[in-house]
């Protein structure tokens, strides 16, 4: 059997499409502040405070972005260490198991850099204590031996610029919380600035999409960049499979439904976490536990991946006595709503 020949169009993209260039299309994370789309208050203010640390030669304060997962916590810390012109050194909560794993880090870092340290509440509280001198003072302790012949060492370090990133800022520890001279709260994005976000991508991926087309990717990408990113590949593909390279309105309406993703940028979970709610217990309130049983999944995974959303659109709400679907999620799901007779309620298909 003869070897396929690569074709034309394949030659033609790879002139068009060097190295760095294709590397810029998977690649689509701003890179400074100016890229930047969206969250105004969050650039205002490090512009601000970045500027301010290059005029007087000094690392930028610690630093801790928080906020539901997709919306750029990871993006900002990055464009901090751009911004400033240093390196930039990233790791995890989980991943410092013990603390010779910080103090490693932490002893190969260089004058100005940035460390960024995502999930930073999952930190193993040895580890995290010894963030208290590092952030305060420069220093790190390195203890010897054991009993009555142990031996501290103290390590200086070089001035850095500790980046924190968390879903659950409510379980920093308030020691660890108070060392942080910098804390903003990212928001989710506007329907206006994810079609700003889808057509920047599109035009990073070399996709022609139009502003109908595009807002039918921004009103189901659940107020995340991150999501809008997703969906944009996978219309995408659909377009190039099914439609001939180009995307419109009913080519992504109809991707997106082959994702299981509804009008409102619901996945399958999210249904069947309002359904749950919504049948099973009467429409609430229900504790999340409750919830997480029936359905097999994890609470932490429903309260992070699952909740913020449903609560931003408010299709839920959050009671004392615990989770409530709204008449809103009864709309959604095609259900009317009856009240209740002696502590049961009734609910029909409309």
């Amino acid at each position: 059997m003869p070897k396929k020949q690569p074709s034309k169009q394949t030659d033609e993209v790879k002139q068009i499409a060097p190295a760095q260039e294709r590397e810029d299309i998977w690649n689509l994370r701003p890179r400074t502040l100016e890229e930047c789309i969206g969250q105004a208050d969050v650039v205002a203010a490090m512009q601000i405070a970045i500027q301010a640390a290059k005029q007087r030669g000094e690392p930028l304060d610690h630093t801790l972005f928080y906020g539901p997962p997709g919306l750029g916590k990871t993006t900002f810390a990055r464009i901090i260490a751009n911004e400033l012109g240093v390196q930039f050194k990233g790791t995890s909560g989980p991943a410092l198991e013990r603390g010779g794993d910080l103090v490693s880090i932490l002893t190969n870092l260089e004058e100005g850099d940035v460390l960024f340290i995502d999930e930073i509440h999952r930190l193993p509280k040895t580890v995290e204590e010894l963030l208290y001198p590092a952030m305060e003072d420069f220093h790190v302790d390195i203890i010897f031996d054991k009993g009555a012949h142990a031996r501290i060492y103290r390590s200086r370090l070089m001035p850095f610029t500790l980046a924190g990133a968390t879903t659950r800022a409510g379980l920093i520890s308030p020691p660890l919380r108070q060392r942080f001279g910098i804390m903003r709260e990212l928001h989710f994005y506007s329907e206006e600035e994810l079609m700003q976000g889808i057509h920047r991508s599109a035009k990073l991926m070399r996709i022609a999409i139009d502003d109908p087309s595009a807002r039918v990717l921004a009103e189901r990408s659940r107020g995340t960049m991150r999501v809008a990113n997703r969906l944009l590949r996978r219309v995408r593909d659909y377009a190039q499979v099914k439609g001939g390279g180009h995307i419109t309105p009913d080519i992504a309406d109809a991707a997106l439904r082959l994702e299981g993703i509804d009008e409102f940028g619901l996945t399958y979970l999210d249904r069947r976490y309002l359904e749950v709610v919504v049948h099973q217990h009467l429409g609430g309130p229900v504790g999340v536990e409750a919830i997480a049983a029936t359905l097999q999944e994890e609470t932490q995974t429903l309260e992070d991946m699952v909740e913020p959303y449903l609560l931003h659109t408010a299709l839920l709400a959050r009671t004392p006595k615990g989770r409530t679907a709204t008449e809103r999620a009864y709309q959604h799901l095609g259900v009317e709503k009856v009240e209740k007779r002696g502590g049961r309620g009734q609910r029909e298909l409309l």
